[in-house]
């Protein structure tokens, strides 16, 4: 009985005690629960001042908009991440319970929700966006195609991982949807042959892409359109002539002989025929028949024969500002080839010096001597060497000085008169002036890695004039390419004709090359086609033209 009675009150105590530790463990629980919820409401405020107050006053004194663009689209993110994290530790560490492991799971949802929305907005905000800025900047054909397709595609895949991961915190499993979707992929597959053929020859245009947006192409119906976009499964073209947009299927397009007209460059070959009585004489017409081309300011040819004539011809109402802007046109070009011929001139020096000084390897009198000769060049191209110390670092930079005779202001002088023409379209100026800025900035970024190499030849002394040669060849071949003999018009008499009104007329093929196919619409060489035969046969009326 008293073995009993003693069991009995030991049973009572261990109750009692456990009861206690279980009580006594529940608080200590919850009071850890309350203090981390009481940190992460501490630190979500403490964060939301570093995001919204501190950093966006210092962020907007910088001279580029990169960080303030990522810091306004991280914010919102960044703090629901960390306070969806401090609710995910905080819930880890309760008892397993239903309710709570279900409230856990929703967190870690959101949670990986919020991640993703996070990534997908900086890739499409701050890194497609300023990639596409940097295209801009560069002379590949490739990316100004495929950054599209990586937006359209690259959130879908992240948010598809994101419905993934959000699926196995519920605990569902995938096996059987796995094995679900590799069946759906092969029917779909099979079904979707065509789109797919589609997708992957986009792909390939993109790749290796013989096209960039707003080239003129002639299809192989003859018909001519300009490149708007390269789509996942289909590429959008603009027809001028029926001002309509056409959509082809990227693999049929893939399958064409298409004629890129505005490649290798915007100069664009036209042929017009006319015809004259043989009684007539044959050799003076031929001769003002290139005068009236050659007068034309949209066709090319010696600038200085243009000069000389472009006041004898066009002289009709509507034609008369076209010759004022064109003749400006021509004197602000040809002042622009004056200094890339000097400034060519200057490399081709440069080089010869190199060349000399390498020899022997360069002594520091050798490099001051270069340096100063290379200054000189860029002074012509309106370029300024600035030195600056940065972490013990010497670094070269490049900036701007307004001289009123540099290559940089000529050019702008330039396009600023090409863009008052009368027959450009509103478009065409703002294609025009974003071009020539593009080259300048490419001519800036060139000229300042030559300076970066000139000034440090240590490495690459042998190979500077090489250097030296390839931006001279880059502004010659790339930057503006200089009106060459066979570009001039050309008149050719192909033949006689007979009329039905028993007379014998001269056939003449007249060839000429127009400056820019790309500018209205694809539509200029059949103004300027147009003009030169309405000056021809108005010049020629009274010689019995037809």
């Amino acid at each position: 009985m008293l073995k009993e009675l003693l069991l009995f009150k030991v049973n009572t105590w261990a109750f009692f005690a456990s009861s206690l530790l279980i009580t006594i463990t529940g608080v200590n629980t919850w009071a850890f629960v309350a203090s981390r919820l009481l940190i992460g409401i501490t630190g979500a405020i403490f964060i939301y001042f570093i995001l919204f107050y501190l950093l966006r006053s210092i962020f907007r004194k910088f001279e580029r908009d990169i960080a303030l663009v990522t810091l306004n689209v991280s914010a919102y993110p960044a703090l629901a991440t960390f306070i969806l994290s401090v609710l995910k530790f905080t819930f880890e560490s309760l008892p397993s319970v239903k309710v709570i492991d279900s409230f856990e799971n929703i967190i870690t949802a959101g949670l990986i929700a919020s991640i993703s929305y996070w990534i997908v907005q900086l890739f499409i905000q701050v890194f497609i966006y300023y990639l596409k800025e940097y295209t801009q900047q560069t002379e590949a054909m490739w990316d100004n195609v495929l950054l599209p397709l990586l937006e359209a595609v690259v959130p879908i895949v992240i948010y598809l991982i994101a419905i993934v991961f959000i699926l196995r915190s519920f605990g569902v499993d995938l096996t059987g949807i796995w094995v679900a979707l590799g069946g759906a992929t092969f029917v779909i597959g099979f079904a979707a042959q065509g789109i797919l053929a589609n997708f992957f020859s986009g792909v390939v245009l993109l790749i290796d892409t013989p096209f960039q947006f707003g080239d003129v192409l002639r299809l192989e119906d003859g018909s001519i359109a300009m490149l708007k976009k390269i789509g996942v499964r289909v590429t959008q073209l603009y027809v001028p002539d029926k001002h309509y947009n056409i959509y082809i299927p990227n693999s049929n397009l893939q399958s064409q002989n298409i004629i890129n007209l505005s490649r290798p460059t915007a100069y664009y070959h036209h042929s017009t025929q006319v015809e004259v009585l043989v009684e007539y004489d044959i050799y003076e017409a031929k001769q003002i028949i290139e005068k009236i081309i050659l007068a034309h300011p949209d066709t090319l040819g010696s600038i200085d024969k243009k000069l000389e004539i472009v006041d004898s011809y066009y002289q009709l109402e509507e034609l008369k500002k076209q010759q004022e802007i064109g003749k400006l046109r021509l004197v602000a070009e040809q002042e622009v080839n004056s200094k890339l011929e000097e400034i060519q001139i200057g490399l081709e020096t440069l080089a010869v010096t190199l060349q000399f000084a390498e020899k022997g390897g360069f002594f520091q009198d050798e490099i001051d001597n270069v340096q100063q000769e290379y200054r000189n060049i860029l002074a012509l191209i309106g370029l300024e060497a600035i030195v600056e110390n940065q972490n013990n670092r010497t670094i070269f930079n490049l900036q701007e000085i307004k001289f009123h005779d540099s290559l940089i202001e000529l050019v702008r002088k330039w396009y600023r008169i090409w863009i008052r023409d009368p027959n450009l379209l509103d478009n065409d100026s703002y294609m025009i002036s974003e071009e020539w800025e593009r080259k300048l900035n490419l001519l800036k970024r060139r000229a300042q890695r030559l300076y970066q190499k000139i000034s440090n030849p240590q490495s690459e002394e042998t190979r500077i004039d090489d250097y030296v040669m390839e931006l001279n060849r880059w502004v010659r071949e790339r930057f503006k390419e200089p009106r060459q003999k066979w570009q001039d018009p050309q008149v050719l008499i192909k033949g006689t004709n007979h009329g039905g009104d028993g007379n014998t007329y001269a056939e003449f093929k007249l060839n000429f090359f127009v400056d820019d196919i790309t500018l209205e619409n694809g539509r200029r060489g059949e103004r300027v086609s147009s003009q030169i035969y309405q000056e021809v046969l108005q010049y020629l009326k009274s010689k019995n033209v037809r």
